[in-house]
């Protein structure tokens, strides 16, 4: 296999989304809002109103959680506890939502979009191997989602730390099973859902099929993620290196099965 090759694939899909900014502009708004906005205005009206009767109450339901999860949480009075609680649990969803609807919007375009902008032809009899197009089109899938998540999570860590880290004792964030979750545990289910997403691609005939099935596909694979990392989060840190270390398994089968689904054929859209 020629890393060159599969590299100038990636290069190609990379050059042409960045000169699309009506598709990547509301990836970036999603981003914004998950990562920096939302969570920025939350915390920072909890650590400000004090205790007022809400925050003793969200405060008073931090006691369902369990023991581990409950012995972690930091802060002296209810607005600490419930913005430290609310910074480290709340927004574990932010973590599998973004990087996969990012990538998979990506990736759902990635080779039928070859094959409606008429450039099918040239990736067909380009000296690129089968192998090497697909995983150029992995690449370039998965960098837009996960670097966005990397670049978010980098922010949101910040503003926690600044916002409610003055409460608490310090910087505290990311904590264990945050590194865990985003380090691990995410990058398997991404390559899970893409490698299923390519393939979804490969065989439907328009972008926007590939965008309705690669939607109904990737829920129960978001959901699954997104109990994972919460159960993470929650205290479950050795289940979580198992379940990741599953997924990782899961993903290097399910990309290597993928790898089949692009041919010369299907390329020229002469074969479904």
């Amino acid at each position: 296999m020629n890393r060159g090759r599969m590299w100038a694939v990636a290069r190609n899909d990379l050059r042409q989304l960045r000169h699309s900014p009506d598709f990547w502009a509301p990836m970036l708004v999603l981003a914004a809002l998950f990562f920096v906005i939302i969570p920025t205005v939350l915390l920072l009206t909890i650590t400000r109103i004090g205790s007022v009767g809400t925050v003793k109450n969200v405060s008073a339901a931090l006691e369902v959680l369990p023991q581990a999860a409950q012995e972690a949480i930091r802060g002296d009075s209810p607005s600490d506890r419930t913005s430290y609680a609310l910074a480290v649990y709340l927004f574990a969803p932010m973590a599998v939502i973004v990087p996969m609807t990012i990538s998979t919007a990506v990736g759902a375009n990635a080779l039928v979009g070859e094959k409606e902008k008429g450039t099918g032809e040239f990736l067909a009899h380009s000296p690129a191997s089968e192998r090497e197009i697909y995983l150029g089109k992995l690449i370039a899938s998965l960098l837009p989602g996960y670097l966005t998540t990397l670049v978010g999570f980098g922010l949101y860590s910040l503003a926690v730390n600044l916002i409610v880290g003055p409460h608490v004792g310090g910087w505290f964030f990311p904590t264990a099973a945050w590194w865990l979750l985003m380090l691990w545990v995410v990058p398997p289910f991404l390559a899970i859902t893409l490698s299923v997403v390519l393939r979804l691609s490969a065989r439907v005939k328009s972008a926007a099929a590939a965008q309705q099935a690669s939607g109904l596909v990737t829920l129960p694979l978001i959901m699954l993620s997104y109990a994972q990392s919460t159960g993470g989060l929650l205290g479950a840190g050795a289940a979580g290196f198992w379940v990741g270390l599953a997924a990782w398994i899961a993903a290097v089968f399910g990309l290597m099965r993928g790898a089949h689904a692009v041919t010369r054929p299907r390329l020229l859209g002469v074969d479904s």
